[in-house]
């Protein structure tokens, strides 16, 4: 009976496309304290959001993954997320992510909208992840960094569902409303999870190391944002 509990315990769930969430063990792990798990999964929770709100922008606004010549929303995706593979050496670490966030709203900008608007939210938030991929013992992660890139997030998202160009239409289509259509609010979930994980890993993070989060906001109408 003991054994059977013991295997149970260990079993990996299953996601609804199939995929596991257990992770091989690795001599690496030694290394790693309780804490330094938790920020892993907070940070590969952060991940799959962000990539499926690319996937959700693409496929609503197709005309923007086209403009760099991809066939599918999904090979625009992937090209988005491969840095991530060798972040510690990708030029994308280098990315001004204010600078890429503002891209996606200007008038004049002639390049694809989504990329340059999942671009500053992965700089962004690998930022507030102090840019690594492996947690230790002895590494450190600032909770105002990670309370600093929420705030930023929920000024993203109501800029996504305001912005719109001369002619009054949406610069980027997300959520829809409208009487007559399919709703479709899977925007609006997968932001509120995004912002979810952070605003929880920062809260942890806040009580294992006694730094008190100082609160704040971000001016929407000026997209000043909080730094990370």
């Amino acid at each position: 009976m003991i054994s059977a509990l013991a295997a149970c315990a260990d079993a990996p769930i299953q996601r609804k496309d199939g995929s596991y969430s257990k992770r091989e063990f690795s001599v690496a792990r030694m290394a790693k304290g309780d804490i330094d798990e938790v920020v892993e999964a907070h940070q590969r929770a952060m991940l799959a959001s962000l990539k499926a709100l690319a996937l959700k922008f693409y496929k609503r606004n197709p005309r923007e993954y086209r403009k760099d010549g991809h066939a599918t929303p999904e090979a625009a995706v992937a090209r988005l997320f491969e840095p991530l593979t060798n972040w510690e050496q990708a030029t994308e670490r280098l990315l001004d992510w204010e600078s890429r966030l503002r891209d996606a709203w200007r008038a004049d900008y002639a390049g694809d909208r989504v990329a340059a608007l999942m671009q500053g939210l992965v700089r962004m938030g690998m930022a507030s992840y102090g840019d690594r991929t492996e947690f230790y013992m002895l590494s450190q992660v600032d909770p105002q960094k990670l309370y600093n890139s929420a705030r930023n997030i929920e000024a993203v998202a109501w800029k996504v569902a305001n912005a719109r160009d001369s002619a009054g239409e949406l610069v980027l289509v997300s959520n829809s409303m409208v009487p007559g259509q399919d709703q479709n609010l899977s925007f609006e979930r997968e932001f509120g999870k995004l912002i979810a994980t952070q605003d929880t890993l920062a809260l942890i993070i806040e009580d294992k190391s006694s730094r008190v989060i100082r609160t704040g906001v971000v001016n929407v109408a000026s997209m000043l944002f909080l730094p990370i």
